[in-house]
């Protein structure tokens, strides 16, 4: 048989009466503490994406928490599943339902190789790992009440969604069954107590030198809250500010004189890519209120006391007025509890990264390897890095080229190289014609040494699973749902 044409076995599926007692047993066991409730309505036939018509049948629906979703079946289903987690957060209030259908869109592919896929909206928008897990989770076991048990099921992750899909693995993955194998593609893996450590520094620094975020004649605010609380600002206001202060957006020559400095020396210092500085800022406000005001009730879990600056025309006068906080340690331990990793992965885990990515620097890579190392897991991980330069639109062929190498793992027991995952891609490519751009002998240099670290930030695990167990008996700990 063609390693790459779907098996012509038939897929494990259930009877109708045995899937029927299945579904009744589902609704009954969802209601688990930290899982979602299962919706009592089956999944509804809906209209596929353009590039899978013919080729699946799509269906929709909400689940009990709310949570709009979506699942694909295709035609020649080889049995598996992968169950997607979306990146963000998005910042809505409530659960939009066009969201994991336009990821279905974006990952079509997976469903061109054979896989089922069912993919998450979430319940709402706005932070919340644990939440997010727990909605992938659910669609898995309503997938499951629906078609019956898939032969293989992976979670995939992407950005944000890494850090979900790394969550779901660590929360769900050890249970018979539920997960064989996790594939993480740009992912956000250094958690939250410290993947956010450059937009803390780019909030600061920015403030420092632009003194417009929020103007002196504007009511103030501590920096770590992101934006006050009912602030009108928006995403064109915030962007006005920038422009103003850096003519980021204008030629080189069209700026000013202070404009080019203040650049120079906020890209200096944070180390961020000057097209990707509006996105890390826009986070840095928006994202950061929501999470300080909508998640943690006012308190502050980030801090850059004990960080020294470098790199502006001027180091010295930076650290000396650059505005400085502490972390509230309470604020600290429930988005540590939320969303840093333990490393306690029982499966494969296969991550595929862009050298260049702007958003989600290749370093997270690093610090996830030592958090797998520091529990003494990392020999289920394998790590893969291409030169593209974007962060959430790599190569079909390499997604194709990833999820094919994951089950081959999970089918074979035999772990895979990142030379052998290159040497692969090329069958795909003659395909879906996306491109391969692995570089099989590349390794990213350690966390801090793009995002500086806060005092005690240098080992890994930034959770252990012994601090986890312990936080866990904390009433209300975490960040609710």
């Amino acid at each position: 048989m063609n390693v790459f044409d779907p098996p012509t076995h038939a897929p494990r599926r259930r009877t109708a009466v045995v899937a029927a007692a299945l579904a009744a047993l589902f609704l009954g066991t969802l209601g688990d503490a930290s899982t979602a409730r299962a919706s009592t309505e089956a999944p509804s036939v809906a209209a596929c994406p353009a590039d899978l018509a013919g080729k699946a049948t799509c269906y929709t629906g909400q689940d009990g928490n709310g949570a709009y979703y979506t699942m694909a079946v295709p035609t020649r289903w080889n049995g598996s599943l992968v169950v997607h987690a979306h990146g963000g957060p998005d910042l809505g209030d409530t659960s939009d339902p066009s969201r994991s259908a336009d990821d279905l869109e974006r990952w079509a592919v997976m469903v061109d190789e054979g896989y089922a896929w069912a993919g998450s909206s979430y319940r709402r928008g706005g932070y919340g790992t644990r939440m997010a897990a727990a909605d992938t989770e659910n669609v898995r076991r309503l997938f499951v009440a629906r078609f019956g048990a898939p032969e293989l099921t992976y979670v995939h992750g992407q950005s944000w969604g890494g850090n979900v899909a790394a969550k779901v693995a660590e929360t769900y993955g050890a249970r018979s069954g539920a997960y064989d194998g996790v594939l993480l593609t740009s992912g956000v893996l250094g958690g939250g107590s410290r993947g956010y450590d450059y937009r803390v520094d780019l909030r600061a620094v920015y403030q420092y030198y632009c003194r417009n975020h929020p103007r002196p004649t504007e009511p103030q605010y501590p920096l770590w809250q992101g934006l006050r609380v009912g602030s009108l600002m928006t995403s064109a206001g915030l962007r006005a500010r920038l422009e103003e202060c850096t003519g980021y957006a204008s030629e080189p020559a069209d700026r000013t004189g202070p404009q080019q400095r203040n650049l120079n020396d906020i890209l200096a210092v944070t180390r961020i890519p000057e097209r990707a500085l509006e996105s890390h800022l826009r986070f840095a406000t928006f994202t950061f209120r929501d999470i300080v005001s909508g998640r943690l009730g006012g308190r502050n879990p980030f801090g850059n006391q004990g960080v020294r600056y470098s790199g502006s025309h001027d180091d010295k006068a930076l650290n000396a007025g650059v505005e400085r906080f502490s972390a509230d340690p309470t604020a600290r331990r429930d988005l540590s509890y939320d969303s840093d990793l333990t490393g306690k992965v029982s499966v494969p885990v296969l991550t595929l990264h862009a050298i260049d990515d702007p958003t989600a620097f290749v370093e997270h890579e690093a610090a996830y390897r030592a958090t797998l190392e520091g529990a003494g897991t990392d020999g289920r991980l394998v790590q893969t890095y291409t030169t593209e330069t974007e962060h959430s639109a790599l190569s079909d062929s390499e997604y194709a080229n990833s999820v094919s190498a994951l089950d081959a793992w999970v089918r074979s027991g035999r772990k895979p190289t990142p030379g052998s995952i290159a040497a692969s891609c090329g069958a795909f490519d003659r395909i879906h014609e996306g491109g391969c751009f692995y570089r099989p002998d590349f390794l990213p240099p350690s966390y801090a040494s793009r995002i500086r670290p806060r005092p005690g930030g240098l080992s890994w695990p930034a959770m252990t699973a012994a601090q986890e167990a312990k936080w866990s008996r904390i009433t209300d700990v975490g960040i609710a749902p």
